[in-house]
This record gives structure tokens, sequence and C-alpha cells, in this order.
């Protein structure tokens, strides 16, 4: 009773060590599993962010740039308005800025951003072409995007899916005028929350 010893043969020891082999590939494979999709996951939110920071920057020198600033409301109003060397800069400004969203146009392609985020800024190019300067600058096509992106910007530009009401209390928020009481966003800013 109880004091029986346990033998293995080679062939039995081999089949051990073949099995807990086996146990062991099975848990680098999950791990690495694991590693992948952390990784992967982590590149979509670096790669989101850095498209988010060249708008941002494109933002911020709009700001601290007032001339600039001058230059870019003029020409999304009449591009025409522009003499050839504030239309170089004007053209410069938006393929930064075209080139930034067809980034983003590309990772919602591949998943690697919500398709609610790309909603929002599918929504802001169409915002921007809904200008007659922004328009007749895409349509002068001075800087090469991808086929994929072109046809999404022309098939806006086609359809007019853009809010033209929207653009024009920017426009009159620009020039000085007030924003119009019954716009959606002075609507959402006296509303009270109601829970």
């Amino acid at each position: 009773m109880g004091g029986g010893s346990i033998t293995l043969d080679l062939s039995q020891l081999a089949d051990l060590g073949e099995f807990l082999g086996g146990i062991f590939v099975v848990f680098s494979l999950v791990y690495l599993a694991i590693q992948i999709r952390q990784n992967t996951q982590s590149n979509r939110a670096e790669n989101f962010a850095r498209g988010l920071e060249r708008i941002s920057e494109m933002q911020a020198t709009l700001s601290r740039d007032p001339e600039l600033a001058s230059l870019h409301a003029r020409g999304v109003a009449d591009a025409s308005s522009l003499t050839p060397q504030e239309r170089i800069r004007f053209t410069w400004w938006f393929a930064e800025a075209f080139g930034a969203f067809e980034f983003l146009f590309h990772q919602s392609q591949t998943g690697a951003i919500p398709d609610e985020i790309w909603e929002r800024w599918s929504e802001t190019v169409a915002w921007w072409l809904s200008y007659p300067g922004v328009q007749a600058w895409w349509r002068a096509n001075p800087a090469p995007f991808s086929r994929s992106f072109t046809r999404f910007v022309d098939e806006l530009v086609r359809e007019g899916q853009f809010d033209v009401a929207s653009a024009a209390r920017w426009q009159e928020f620009v020039s000085g005028s007030p924003v119009p009481m019954d716009s959606p966003a002075a609507q959402q800013s006296v509303e009270p929350d109601v829970e």
C-alpha cells in the first residue's frame, strides 16, 4: 500500500516531454496573440493621434498667423480674390489639410479608427467642400491624392453632401456677425440639460 514507485521507460519519457512541449507551444502562441493584439491597438491609436496632431498643428498655425487666417477666410469664400502668392499659401494649407484627411480616410478603410470617428472627419471634409474657394482648389487638383480618396471627395462634391447653412453661419461669425439664435449651435448652448 503506499510505497509503489513509478517507472517510466525512455519511450514514455519522450511522450511526456512531447506532451509538455506541446502545452508550452500553445501557451506561447496565446501569449504571442495577446502581444500582437495589444501592439495592433497601440499602432492604431498612435496613427490616429498622428492624424490629429497634423490637423491641430494646422489649426494652431492659423491662430498664430493673422495674415494667413485672413487669407484663409477670404480664400474659402472666393479663391479668385487671392493674389497668386496668396493662392500658393492657400494651396499648400489645403494640400496639408486634405493630406491629413486622406490619412484618416485610409485609417478608417483599414478599420484602424472607429466608424463614428471617421464619420466626424468625413463631415469635416464635406464642410470644407461646401465653400466655393475650396471646391475651386479641389477642381484645380494641385496635389495628387490616392484614387480612393479622390473618388470619395469627388463624390462629396458631385452629390453636394454638405451643410451649406453651417458654412454660411461660420462665414458670418468670422466676418464679425453674431451667430443667429435659431442656429443649431446656438440652440445647443441655451437648451438646459434634462435628465
